[in-house]
C-alpha cells in the first residue's frame, strides 16, 4: 500500500468565509406574531406583499391593506418597504440600506411591526451577506477585513437557476 494513501493531513481549525451563498440561498422567511397567532411564511417570489388585503402574499387582519412590501432584489438582497404605519428595528440611513426614511436592506433578526402583528426577517447565517467571515468579532464597532466582491448573480445567470432561487 502506498504511505500517502494512509496519511491524513491536518486541514487546520475551520475558517469562515464570505456570505456569498448562492442566489436564494440560506431559506429567507419570516416569522410572524400576533397576541393569538403565529406562523413561518417562506420569501419565495421577488415581490412580497403584507396586509390586509385578499391578494396579498401575507395576509395580516388589522394591517393596512398594503402595510409593507419586501422585495428581492438584483444583489440578492430583501429590501422591505413599510407603506403604513409601524416600527422598524434596522436603521433606514444606515450604509447597505435602500433610499427612502421606510425602506431598508433585510439582516437576520431586523424586526418590524404592521398593525398588531410583529415581523422578524431570518435567513441562515452562510447566505446573510451582511456578516461576513463568521460575524463581528469583538463588538459592533470592531474593524472587520472587506470581503470580495458579491457576484453579479444576473450576468452570472445564477439569479433564477440555483436552489431556493425565487421568483
Amino acid at each position: 500500500m502506498d504511505e500517502k494513501s494512509t496519511e491524513q493531513t491536518d486541514p487546520g481549525p475551520y475558517e469562515p468565509t464570505t456570505t456569498h451563498a448562492a442566489w436564494g440561498a440560506g431559506s429567507p422567511r419570516l416569522r410572524i406574531t400576533s397576541e393569538t397567532e403565529r406562523f413561518v411564511h417562506d420569501l419565495t417570489v421577488d415581490a412580497t406583499r403584507l396586509g390586509s388585503a385578499a391578494g396579498n402574499e401575507v395576509v395580516l387582519d388589522g394591517a393596512d391593506p398594503l402595510h409593507a412590501t419586501i422585495e428581492h432584489d438584483e444583489r440578492d438582497e430583501f429590501v422591505l418597504t413599510l407603506h403604513g404605519e409601524g416600527e422598524l428595528s434596522a436603521n433606514p440611513r444606515a450604509a447597505a440600506t435602500h433610499e427612502g426614511d421606510r425602506s431598508a436592506t433585510l439582516r437576520t433578526g431586523a424586526r418590524f411591526t404592521a398593525g398588531p402583528w410583529t415581523i422578524v426577517y431570518m435567513r441562515d447565517e452562510f447566505a446573510d451577506h451582511g456578516r461576513p467571515y463568521g460575524g463581528r468579532q469583538g463588538g459592533e464597532g470592531e474593524h472587520q477585513r472587506p470581503q470580495p466582491e458579491r457576484p453579479d448573480y444576473v450576468a452570472d445567470g445564477d439569479r433564477r437557476s440555483s436552489p431556493g432561487a425565487t421568483g
